[in-house]
């Protein structure tokens, strides 16, 4: 039926205008247009909707049945429709948003509460990972993440700059000693985020330097990796949005000053831009602003 809907839309003016003739003025349409779509509604139909002479037009007892059931259809579709046009003009719905654990405490969810209250109409969703969730099969709108983009059938925005340190507390530097070159990390109490011990640490310049850590300490959660280096337990590779904060008060190091780690910048990641939700646009802006006035930290030479 639904294909049949400027059918039955004509249908209806043609009842309401009382003649074809009428109907055609008011839907802009040639007479012989809006005859030959009476015409196709009644064969589809099987049936005949309007006697029909050369003076009145009167409906048939099926025509009147189905004029009654067509102005509800039409009623719906005109409410889907203004629906539809309301979403489009306001910020409402269930937004879901995936994060980086350290990065989703610290800065996102603050954030997300703030950008809720402007808009009471919205429900939020964060779930905090730092594994590259599939955003199509758990039906995510967006992911913050940090670094370049994977996958190119993702659209991704860039949100504020981002570099990593390396990084321990005073107290582990004061008890193992500091590094001066990256390959001493070797002999040192080294911390990974992850699910493997073992990672790559790719240190750039004139003369690039990758080592391989075998870490003393592993875990799958950011905000775990920085308690460890807080409390002393080894050093760590982390963003600057995670230990900017505990390097200006002292609480944190940074190790391998001269040797800089490549930039990884924040990114908004969604599955396409086309037919974007209001609230998933209006976010992403909003969150970009947020994230830019909160950038306060120069970056190392070379990053």
């Amino acid at each position: 039926m639904i294909d049949n809907l400027p059918n039955l839309l004509a249908f209806d003016r043609i009842v309401r205008a009382g003649s074809l003739s009428a109907a055609a003025r008011e839907l802009d349409l040639s007479l012989a247009v809006v005859s030959k779509r009476l015409t196709q509604l009644e064969s589809a139909l099987g049936v005949r909707l309007l006697q029909r002479t050369t003076r009145r037009q009167t409906l048939t007892e099926e025509g009147r049945l189905l004029h009654a059931q067509v102005v509800r259809i039409l009623a719906e579709v005109e409410a889907a429709e203004a629906l539809m046009s309301q979403q489009r003009a306001s910020i409402g719905g269930l937004l879901r948003i995936t994060a980086p654990h350290d990065l989703g405490r610290r800065w996102i969810a603050p954030i997300l509460a703030d950008f809720q209250r402007l808009h009471p109409q919205l429900r939020v969703q964060l779930q905090l990972s730092d594994a590259l969730i599939d955003l199509v099969g758990e039906g995510l709108d967006l992911a913050v993440r940090f670094g370049s983009l994977a996958d190119s059938s993702l659209i991704a925005r860039p949100l504020a700059p981002n570099h990593r340190v390396v990084c321990a507390a005073p107290a582990y530097l004061r008890e193992h000693g500091e590094p001066a070159h990256p390959a001493d990390l070797i002999r040192h109490r080294c911390i990974v985020i992850g699910d493997s011990p073992s990672a790559e640490w790719r240190f750039i310049g004139d003369e690039p330097v990758s080592v391989r850590i075998d870490a003393t300490l592993v875990s799958n959660d950011g905000g775990v990796v920085l308690a460890w280096a807080l409390a002393g337990a080894g050093i760590a590779l982390k963003s600057i949005w995670d230990v900017g904060d505990d390097l200006a008060a002292g609480r944190l190091r940074r190790v391998l000053p001269d040797y800089a780690v490549a930039a990884a910048p924040l990114h908004a990641i969604y599955p396409h831009s086309a037919h974007l939700a209001p609230r998933v646009r209006a976010f992403v802006d909003y969150l970009r602003e947020r994230l830019q006035a909160a950038w306060r930290w120069e970056s190392p030479p070379g990053a």
